[in-house]
């Protein structure tokens, strides 16, 4: 049977608004949601709520932007771009497409570290959680969960492409709401239980409130990062309707989704614990055995799942570009098809060079998440690091290149307004982030947490 093709002769699309909005909801309801609670508590309960409603704002709008992008010129029939980088190219061009590279893949790097950090942290949760309930002293280091998280994503990372994740992308989904709700369930029964918590600003020193201000705004942006994957997530959409019609409402699905969800457990978590809002919301609790067991298990599920959406657009261009530049080489093009025994046949393909790369990937980032695992401080400084040059920069200036918007005319001028504002907002969260870290190598041995 022949295999239906699209209109750039890639096999047929057949994702929907909803299957991009499962991946939009794995990318940003991730480990981002655990820490919001103690940004709430840095920023108070006017500002915090307030820093997240307009993160929300922005990332929704900008979104928009980029879901343009995806064609060129007719938003039906214009030429597809497959990845970030395509969308700058053909919009932008020369040195722009460098330094978008470089933002985006040093970006979707330190996501999964940071994912492999979050879902080590989690692990090990659940042994400490039964340390604390049966009144043993154990010591839970999460080296040990890095590998096991590092071996269950050198499988997983052998699917070949973002069109194979739905299902994945759909479970984890499933288990980033479920931690939330049982989060804020916990939260809420910590409150009408008439626990007394401090909601004033942390009592520290002027300078070191102000640093974790700026950290708390890296958290935020953090939490919003998925516009590095959006170009990728609409690339697997049908084309009726018109992709950027489906990824719109995608977006508006999703963004609003997890917006809710984190005000819910910011400002809950932080009504419970107050100026003592942990790092990891979950990591406050220590009743409820049960719940913080299936808590812990969903978010590593979930990152285990969020990992390869920020991944496969790593494994993609790494694979093109070789298979561009040395077509030739069996090694690198052929696909050997392996049977499965007792399956009726059935079999999957396997790619040498894929096999090998992307587990030597795999090892890579585990080894440097067992070099800096700092879970508050390495979250924000990704999201200080990404949020202006890919959320917000990019977006805008293909914007105005492909509406021609004059120099100096009124939307030109609120569209560079609004950049330069996030910026700065970048600037101070990754200023925190740095001084945060600095202070957390002051006191840490590596492998020894």
């Amino acid at each position: 049977m022949a295999t239906r093709v699209d209109d750039d002769g890639r096999p047929m699309r057949t994702g929907t608004w909803v299957t991009a909005s499962a991946h939009i909801i794995t990318a940003v309801i991730g480990s981002g949601v655990l820490s919001l609670a103690w940004a709430i508590a840095q920023l108070g309960w006017v500002a915090g709520p307030a820093t997240l409603i307009i993160f929300s704002l922005v990332t929704l709008f900008t979104s928009t932007l980029l879901a343009d992008a995806y064609r060129h010129l007719d938003p039906v029939t214009g030429q597809r771009n497959y990845t970030y980088m395509d969308a700058v190219r053909t919009h932008l061009g020369g040195v722009k497409v460098r330094l978008c590279g470089l933002a985006q893949y040093a970006n979707l790097v330190g996501v999964t570290v940071g994912y492999t950090i979050t879902a080590s942290i989690c692990m090990g949760s659940v042994r400490r959680n039964k340390c604390l309930h049966a009144e043993d002293n154990c010591h839970v280091s999460t080296t040990i969960y890095m590998i096991i998280f590092c071996c269950i994503q050198l499988i997983l990372c052998q699917v070949p492409n973002f069109h194979k994740l739905s299902w994945i992308s759909i479970l984890a989904a499933v288990m980033s709401i479920t931690y939330s709700f049982i989060g804020l369930g916990l939260s809420v029964a910590k409150v009408a239980a008439g626990a007394e918590a401090t909601t004033t600003w942390p009592t520290v020193s002027e300078a070191q409130r102000l640093w974790k201000i700026f950290q708390a705004i890296g958290n935020i942006a953090f939490a919003y990062a998925y516009s590095t994957v959006l170009i990728e997530i609409q690339d697997t959409l049908k084309s009726s309707p018109a992709e950027n019609k489906t990824m719109k409402r995608a977006s508006f699905v999703g963004i609003s989704t997890t917006t809710i969800f984190y005000l819910l457990c910011g400002c809950v978590g932080y009504a419970a614990f107050g100026e003592d809002a942990p790092g990891d919301l979950l990591s406050g609790f220590h009743q409820s055995l049960w719940l913080l067991i299936v808590a812990n298990v969903s978010v590593a599920i979930h990152l285990i799942g969020a990992y390869q959406v920020f991944a496969q657009p790593i494994f993609s261009l790494v694979e093109s570009s070789c298979r561009q530049r040395w077509p030739e080489v069996k090694f690198v093009t052929a696909d050997h098809q392996i049977t499965i025994p007792f399956l009726g046949g059935t079999g999957f393909h396997v790619n040498c060079f894929r096999l090998v790369w992307r587990s030597a990937y795999v090892a890579v980032t585990t080894v440097l998440a067992m070099l800096l695992p700092f879970f508050n401080v390495f979250m924000a400084l990704i999201g200080a690091a990404s949020f202006w040059p890919l959320t917000v920069y990019f977006a805008i200036e293909m914007y105005i290149a492909r509406a021609k918007l004059p120099k100096f005319s009124f939307s030109w001028m609120g569209l560079q307004a609004l950049s330069m504002a996030c910026l700065l907002v970048s600037l101070v969260a990754a200023a925190g982030s740095v001084e945060g870290l600095i202070q957390s190598l002051k006191v840490y041995h590596p492998f020894k947490n």
